[in-house]
């Protein structure tokens, strides 16, 4: 279930309201003790994060299917995806262990439990099984949701550094997809992009210069602007081992881009990407690299609005 942008902010009893985590989605599965890890788009993650599916082996409850999402903080205890990259694409479990990068795995619903598909059951009943079926020890962590108050929470959320906050209406069923049963009440402005090309470096930068990104409209990759900042070196060296079996002659953006020493990209890579505002050109303003996404497909990339 994935939510919807919205400016809305209000206090309303009738929902429960939630912190919203910048890291990694994922749904568990454990049956007969054995736990699969699972992302947005089928990718297996047992390898990348073996804290988790350990945390959940050692738990007694079986037989069920939980969703959260799996986060690394920083000193201030801020999550921030961009901590999880040395993690990505791992698959060696001793790997991710020694990148020294702490997980945490928040669970916030229960989708099966013991034999019975709870997706039909409010939210609030969900939320109630999930606290009592699990232990929540070592990486696992039950994801704590209040009822009403979400304008104040909203406030505080922004002040302490939050990403924001997830709304769910109280008695909302689970469905597979995306609704306005939950909604962000974003503090920051972020989303996916899809990378198309990359210019040339200059001065002392080596490897690229900027990204070249976009989302799609239809069939149409639509040219949103260049990231330039976000880039430490060894992402640079990572991102070009990417870049390079990529290359192609001509542009995938469906616009003119006008840049010089521009190398194209088969678009398959997804960034995500901070930035200020969205510009009365659909551009990006002041944009920033956080990191790449491996759990969704560069054409559901689109352009993510309030609604």
């Amino acid at each position: 279930m994935l939510a919807t942008l919205t400016d809305e902010r209000f206090d309303d009893h009738g929902w429960i309201f939630g912190r919203k985590l910048d890291g990694e989605r994922c749904i568990a599965y454990k049956k007969n003790g054995q736990v699969r890890l699972m992302s947005r788009n089928r990718h297996r993650l047992n390898a990348q994060f073996p804290e988790v599916a350990e945390a959940l082996e050692n738990d007694s409850a079986d037989d069920l299917i939980v969703d959260g999402e799996i986060v690394a903080f920083d000193a201030h205890g801020e999550a921030k995806f961009e901590l999880l990259q040395p993690r990505m694409g791992l698959e060696d479990p001793v790997k991710a262990r020694r990148t020294g990068v702490a997980v945490h795995y928040f669970i916030f619903d229960m989708l099966y439990y013991g034999g019975y598909d709870l997706t039909r059951l409010r939210v609030v009943d969900r939320k109630s099984l999930l606290s009592k079926a699990l232990s929540f020890q070592g990486a696992a962590h039950f994801l704590e949701e209040k009822s009403g108050g979400g304008l104040e929470y909203f406030k505080d959320a922004c002040r302490l550094g939050w990403e924001g906050l997830i709304a769910k209406r109280g008695d909302g069923p689970y469905v597979h997809g995306r609704s306005r049963d939950w909604l962000k009440f974003k503090c920051v402005k972020n989303q996916e992009m899809v990378i198309g090309g990359y210019t040339a470096p200059r001065g002392s930068r080596t490897g690229f210069g900027a990204l070249l990104v976009g989302y799609y409209k239809g069939d149409m990759l639509m040219y949103a602007g260049k990231v330039g900042t976000g880039f430490s070196e060894k992402t640079i060296a990572d991102l070009m081992n990417k870049f390079r079996p990529l290359e192609r002659a001509t542009s995938p953006f469906a616009e003119d881009v006008k840049e010089n020493g521009v190398h194209w990209l088969e678009p398959k890579l997804v960034a995500q990407v901070g930035f200020e505002e969205w510009t009365r050109f659909n551009k990006l303003r002041q944009p920033r690299y956080e990191g790449l996404r491996d759990d969704k497909a560069a054409k559901d990339v689109i352009k993510e609005e309030p609604k």
